[in-house]
């Protein structure tokens, strides 16, 4: 049996990204969402979340953009003393590598992201992370210990193959070169993090797409990754999608991905997609069916 979770990221970013991922819930293959506690349009969120009892809403923690949302006085090596999180990965990263940034700090802010979205009245299906922070070992360890506190036994695997990635990409190239080679350095923390997720008793999907994609994934990605998720091994793949209405507030928002998540928005519900998961027997779920 072939299942596939189709998960919208950044949930609460803008007005804009909630009403896409609901429209691709509604009418598209969304079948899944993380919501960010730290998200300007959180209160939106979480309102569609409750009036969409059926689509899966788990937590996308940010360690990267934005301001942290654990108090003032318990911030120290994560975010500086306005409480904004590191600007970029790179340096989110370059600060990990030196040591400046302890893992009491990612734990704090981990443990409060989910305290709001819990206190919103969401039943967290599972966890990821913005920019996948958590292939980082340091950011793993601390987000999987956090999870077993919260019992939240679900998390993406952010890993993606590199080698078979030949969907068509809009700029006419296979897939994205940059997004492939992101693809291949986040591999390198693959083995801690399965050990991560073994001694936190984390269970994630078999396959993971999306990475590669990100800023291209349209109707023809979308079918490139259908086609070779069919020939797949039995299990339940993950493809990450970041769609939404382009408008003002998406535009002035901090986020590279603009009118590419109303492409994204578009392929996702395209009649051709659904029936090339009916072609190949593919059977949509989210993460509270793994």
């Amino acid at each position: 049996m072939k299942r596939l979770i189709v998960n919208a990221d950044d949930f609460g970013f803008t007005r804009g990204v909630n009403a896409g991922i609901i429209r691709g819930f509604q009418e598209g293959i969304i079948t899944s969402t993380t919501i960010m506690a730290n998200g300007s349009a959180f209160e939106d969120a979480v309102r569609l979340a409750h009036a969409n009892p059926k689509l899966g809403v788990g937590c996308h923690l940010v360690l990267v953009g934005g301001k942290a949302v654990s108090r003032l006085e318990q911030r120290s090596s994560l975010a500086d003393s306005d409480g904004n999180l590191p600007s970029s990965l790179a340096l989110l990263v370059a600060k990990l590598t030196s040591g400046l940034i302890r893992k009491d700090d990612i734990e704090r802010e981990v443990r409060a992201q989910l305290e709001r979205v819990k206190a919103a009245g969401i039943d967290v299906t599972h966890l990821d992370t913005h920019k996948h922070t958590h292939s980082h070992p340091r950011v793993m360890e601390a987000v999987a210990a956090i999870a077993e506190e919260f019992r939240i036994t679900r998390i993406r695997r952010p890993f993606e193959s590199t080698s078979n990635l030949s969907y068509p990409h809009p700029s006419g190239v296979k897939g994205s070169w940059k997004q492939r080679a992101l693809a291949g350095v986040a591999r390198l923390g693959q083995r801690r993090f399965d050990r991560a997720s073994r001694s936190h008793g984390l269970r994630s999907p078999d396959y993971f797409w999306g990475v590669a994609a990100t800023g291209g994934l349209n109707r023809e990605a979308i079918l490139g990754i259908i086609e070779m998720a069919s020939s797949l091994p039995d299990g339940t793949s993950e493809l990450m999608c970041h769609p939404g209405q382009y408008d003002q507030d998406l535009e002035r928002a901090p986020t590279r991905l603009k009118s590419e998540r109303d492409m994204e928005l578009k392929g996702l519900m395209d009649s051709a997609v659904r029936d090339a998961l009916k072609k190949h027997d593919i059977s949509l779920i989210d993460f509270r069916q793994l």
